[in-house]
């Protein structure tokens, strides 16, 4: 092999290389795939000297090698299922054969990288086979187990991409068997196969080798993670995935918001599955290696800066649907049955989820980290571990940490560019502030998130097109009515509580009016927003708004007959409203019997007030006339 015609091939291969990873990079548009042709130009030259040496061998060194018996071929359209016995069958590699066999094997290989590279997919495909079909003829080993592995990788991502999830998998789970029988039996670094073409001094070390091997694992265990997400299996993805993102941290190798934005979306799986621990931890991996991008000052790059913005701004939302989620789970679990708070359950689960938390097992299971990073996660971690777990520090952490990811989700997602996405974000905002306030004992400090809830939607819900957007704006109609009928519960509570007689000031009953009749303003503009372009009331309500229809007919009659006035004509108007929505609620259920499901307790109530309004009514209208 130290002779002249060798030295030539080594040198094209080493060209090849450098056009293919290098200048191609820098390829003109008109002509994209430049470098990519004169690197296939040496690779079929490599081919041919190759193919040459092993007629001109044959007679040269006839020590018995080349009379081994050739190894039967297997048929290679798919993957066969896994065959291990390539591990003691087949030409041994370092036989003249077997060497052979895997050179021929790594130009086929990258002959095959190159065609798929410039989209000529059957020919890659028909490269792929070949270097298959030479490997077919020799055992695993250290020499070519590398290339074993990486050649299915590459068959895995072609079926993947031609939509045959079922061949590709077929192959990347024998490359996962080759990768694990090879690191059980033999283990110690593999040759690459660059080293193929390569003169002995440039031979890589032995850490390089375990990193590329490593790397090319990886990759395998990516595309699987891919192949059981297609198949829908979940949890199993989950777990490629969380393997694959823990090697790039080890091997450092990686995109740092790709990586950042790979494991907030892992977070979100273990979230919706109510693994906390999981999802928390990785948000704060997330958060971390996201900050490893680092900031983009050069006005060249206002691309990337406004890039690394979005992704930043996406890891954000994910922080803040794992505090709502976390939020609602706990309230689900702390709720009596009127949706108080049971302060005896809560401690009793605080116990239990300390407990939980502390078992080292689970927690082992799932670390994200490398020397470097470990010790920034585990403080991400810690900071929202203390933020959620101490009650009072519950809403200062979440209002703190809500001004800091907040601006930057909020930041991104501006209004026009992004209008549902800005809008989704303060709603789950405002869900977080209503999911707190239910663990807020201070009346005061309950009414004051539900103000910030109201601050925060009131603008967009009025500056919204009416048109565009019906539908948001009848969420958000309907989200402010009921955050405004809470604050006035809470308003009357308090008010109730610093008067022992019946008497209300003039400021408190002016304050419980305005919120009163806040509330009613947007259930009937949600009303309204029902009606057809000449106002007329629909005679029959869809099934998505049959309920929210009938509590806010409910609600609005209830509010007026709560509304406080000393003027008789102006209370009489008020039961009268109230009356006619009530009525309107128990007619409806009369005429549609099927809707009385979709509003039990309110068709009940409603009834009882259609009974009782009358009298009330009829007792004012005969004081108005006495005093007059």
């Amino acid at each position: 092999g130290s002779n002249a015609p060798w030295k030539a091939v080594c040198a094209k291969f080493t060209n090849a290389q450098q056009l293919s990873d290098v200048e191609s990079r820098t390829d003109p548009e008109n002509d994209p795939f430049r470098s990519k042709y004169k690197a296939r130009e040496l690779l079929t030259e490599i081919y041919c000297s190759l193919k040459n040496f092993e007629a001109g061998d044959g007679e040269e060194h006839d020590d018995g090698e080349t009379s081994e018996p050739e190894p039967t071929e297997e048929p290679l359209d798919g993957e066969k299922p896994v065959d291990l016995d390539a591990f003691s069958r087949g030409w041994s590699s370092d036989s003249r054969a077997g060497l052979r066999a895997a050179r021929l094997a790594a130009v086929e290989y990258y002959l095959g990288v190159n065609h798929v590279d410039t989209e000529e997919l059957s020919a890659g495909q028909e490269h792929l086979m070949n270097c298959m079909k030479h490997l077919g003829k020799c055992r695993v080993s250290s020499e070519n187990v590398s290339l074993f592995i990486h050649v299915r990788n590459q068959l895995g991502i072609l079926w993947a991409g031609r939509d045959e999830t079922e061949k590709s998998q077929g192959f990347l789970e024998t490359a996962e068997s080759i990768y694990q029988r090879y690191m059980k039996e033999n283990g110690s670094p593999p040759t690459d196969m660059t080293e193929y073409f390569c003169s002995e001094e440039n031979q890589l070390t032995h850490q390089e080798r375990t990193k590329k091997f490593e790397l090319a694992y990886t990759h395998t265990l990516y595309y699987l993670a891919q192949v059981y997400q297609y198949f829908g299996e979940n949890e199993r993805a989950a777990n490629y995935c969380y393997s694959t993102l823990q090697r790039q941290l080890q091997l450092n190798q990686f995109n740092p918001m790709e990586w950042a934005l790979n494991a907030a979306t892992l977070s979100q799986y273990y979230i919706t599955k109510g693994q906390y621990m999981e999802g928390r931890h990785c948000l704060a991996a997330a958060t971390v290696i996201s900050g490893l991008a680092g900031e983009v000052p050069s006005e060249a790059e206002r691309d990337r800066r406004e890039q690394l913005k979005q992704k930043r701004s996406e890891i954000a939302r994910c922080w803040i649907k794992y505090c709502l989620n976390l939020l609602r789970d706990a309230k689900k679990l702390l709720e009596d049955n009127i949706g108080e708070l049971d302060t005896d359950r809560q401690d009793e689960l605080r116990r239990a989820r300390r407990r939980e938390e502390e078992e080292e097992g689970r927690k082992q299971a799932l670390l994200f980290g490398s020397e470097d990073t470990f010790d920034s996660i585990a403080s991400v971690e810690e900071k929202v571990i203390l933020g959620i777990l101490i009650r009072k520090a519950c809403f200062l952490y979440l209002s703190a940490s809500l001004s800091v990811i907040h601006p930057k989700a909020k930041e991104h997602f501006q209004m026009d560019g992004f209008v549902t996405d800005h809008i989704e974000i303060l709603q789950d905002h405002s869900a977080l502030f209503r999911a707190l306030a239910f663990f807020e004992e201070d009346v005061e400090r309950r009414c004051k998130m539900h103000k910030r809830r109201v601050d925060m939607l009131e603008p967009i819900c009025n500056d919204l097109n009416s048109q565009y957007y019906l539908l948001i704006r009848r969420q958000l109609m309907f989200e402010l009515a009921e955050t405004y009928n809470e604050m006035m519960d809470l308003k009357l509570t308090l008010a109730n509580r610093q008067e022992d007689s019946q008497s209300l000031d003039n400021h408190t009953i002016k304050k419980f009016n305005h919120l009163c009749s806040a509330s009613a303003k947007y259930f009937q503009m949600f009303l309204d927003s029902l009606c057809s372009p000449e106002g007329k009331i629909p005679e029959h309500l869809e099934e998505d708004v049959l309920r929210p229809a009938l509590v806010a007919r409910f609600r609005v009659a209830r509010l007026h007959s709560k509304l406080i006035s000393s003027s008789p004509p102006v209370q009489l108007d008020n039961l009268n409203k109230a009356l006619e929505n009530y009525k309107y609620v128990v007619q409806y259920c009369e005429a549609h019997p099927e809707a009385a499901a979709a509003a039990e307790t309110e068709l009940e109530l409603s009834k009882e007030m259609v009974g009782l309004l009358p009298l009330k009514i009829n007792r004012l209208k005969a004081r108005m006339a006495t005093n007059n």
